[in-house]
């Protein structure tokens, strides 16, 4: 009997491997253009070849610098968002190892033992008398012949689920590493205001001190005095705000880090950030087909159009073995005694015939759950392409961009020393000096933000291509 139990699940076991009835996957074609959007904006994108793509760099080979590097360590190690994404993939994984396992025979082992005692008028014999029962048994319980695949399209749909919440975990790691660099950058470029508006701040005091050494002697006026204040007043004002805005970038990148932010990792300006990597924009069908989130939106389809097998396979029958072989005894010493050997055999057959539709419906719902993760893919998609051009259109005028902003620096640094010089020799008011000062303030301030612009657009290029891995 033993030995037909074994065959019985070995052959289990190959009918559980049959095909499934789940519709033939070929993946749906892109919804968008098969190149990046061309024109004005797009003439110095980083499609130059040569340069590499961003799946084939880690993150440590992208961002370079060294505190930056051990920022993000830090994110990995302790952002809560990564570490509920990291125990999802667990969990699932954990879910498609029970599933899988329904797969195969199981084998478990049962005993009992049972004394009652029968009074006269009930018991065989017409004497009062003990019963006893003792019984030892190993067999399958419940076990399902998976004749046209619905167990196997439900491991499949399992499998699939699994490896998409790896991917989403793949997702939220991407995003982390962009976050806490786009936050380092902004950090850094609010420092680099910061020290500006004090550096502003400590030229006008000065000023003033003159206009009004200048006032007192008589060969200023009292209007070029209270211009000179307002101008100390406004830096003072910009310091205030952009302490602040230091204060809260920290505040966020402890957030985001997920602990405390040591502050010799913090950064003093844009100097600390180091150099980032040129990518090349690459084909957009090899380039949004390995980005984290499209690979996530096409295993739910492949997982949903597994489905569609199981709820297919419900219109057939279904048949569940409960097999058992042991030994059943009155004495507890009898159980291994000769002729003691006790077995069984119940297998069960269950086919639909009127159920109300409710097969029918079942498999309308999963062909529809399959038709709208479908439509999410799809969308995964478009909007994939949609970031990625966007971040080529910036890539494509920052440069141009930031040298307009260079140059305009240096002419209004030019005309602030112009009016100075013909205010001291009594050419023209303060009031063309503060206007070229707040003109020089300002192109400095539009270089620190142009600045950030670049960088942030890099760190935007590495997330949307598909960067950040180990």
């Amino acid at each position: 009997m033993i030995r037909s139990i074994a065959i019985l699940s070995i052959a289990s076991a190959c009918l559980a491997g049959c095909t499934t009835m789940a519709p033939s996957y070929s993946r749906p074609e892109a919804p968008v253009f098969a190149t990046w959007p061309t024109g004005p904006a797009y003439k110095n994108n980083t499609s130059v070849t040569g340069k590499e793509a961003a799946t084939d760099l880690k993150w440590s080979e992208f961002f370079v610098g060294p505190q930056l590097q051990k920022l993000i360590g830090l994110a990995l190690a302790n952002n809560r968002d990564l570490r509920v994404a990291a125990l999802n993939v667990e969990k699932s994984r954990a879910q498609f190892r029970i599933q899988r396992a329904d797969l195969l025979p199981t084998v478990a082992a049962a005993g009992s033992g049972a004394v009652q005692r029968l009074p006269a008028a009930v018991s065989p014999s017409g004497q009062a008398m003990i019963a006893r029962n003792y019984n030892l048994s190993l067999g399958l319980s419940s076990y399902e012949i998976d004749l046209f695949g619905r167990v196997q399209s439900l491991k499949d749909q399992a499998l699939e689920q699994y490896l998409a919440t790896e991917q989403a975990r793949q997702s939220v790691q991407i995003s982390l590493v962009a976050e806490v660099a786009n936050n380092y950058l902004a950090l850094a470029a609010d420092r680099e205001r910061l020290k500006l508006a004090l550096d502003t701040l400590e030229s006008q005091q000065t000023s003033y001190r003159l206009i009004q050494s200048r006032f007192t002697a008589g060969a200023s006026s009292e209007l070029d005095l209270h211009q000179a204040q307002t101008s100390v007043d406004s830096a003072r004002v910009d310091v205030a705000r952009f302490t602040t805005q230091v204060a809260q970038d920290e505040n966020l990148l402890t957030l985001v880090v997920g602990d405390q932010v040591p502050t010799e990792l913090l950064p003093s300006g844009f100097n600390a950030v180091g150099t980032l990597r040129e990518l090349t924009a690459g084909v957009p069908s090899d380039v949004l087909q390995r980005r984290p989130d499209v690979l996530q939106a096409e295993l739910l389809l492949k997982a949903a159009n597994a489905n569609i097998g199981a709820a297919r396979a419900a219109f057939f029958p279904r048949i569940t073995l409960n097999t058992s072989i042991g030994t059943s005894s009155d004495q507890l010493t009898g159980l291994f005694a000769p002729g003691s050997l006790a077995w069984g055999f119940a297998p069960q057959f269950t086919l639909p015939i009127f159920d109300y539709g409710r097969n029918k419906a079942g498999l309308t719902a999963a062909e529809r759950d399959r038709d709208i993760y479908l439509a999410r893919y799809e969308k995964v998609i478009q909007n994939a392409f949609r970031e990625v051009a966007d971040a080529l259109a910036q890539n494509g005028t920052v440069g141009e961009q930031l040298q307009a902003q260079q140059s305009l620096t240096e002419a209004t640094s030019e005309s602030y020393r112009l009016a100075q010089a013909r205010y001291h020799g009594g050419v023209t008011s303060y009031l063309n000096v503060l206007d070229s000062q707040r003109s020089f303030y300002g192109a400095q301030q539009g270089l620190i933000s142009v600045n950030l612009t670049r960088l942030s657009n890099l760190v935007t290029l590495y997330k949307v291509l598909g960067g950040g891995s180990e």
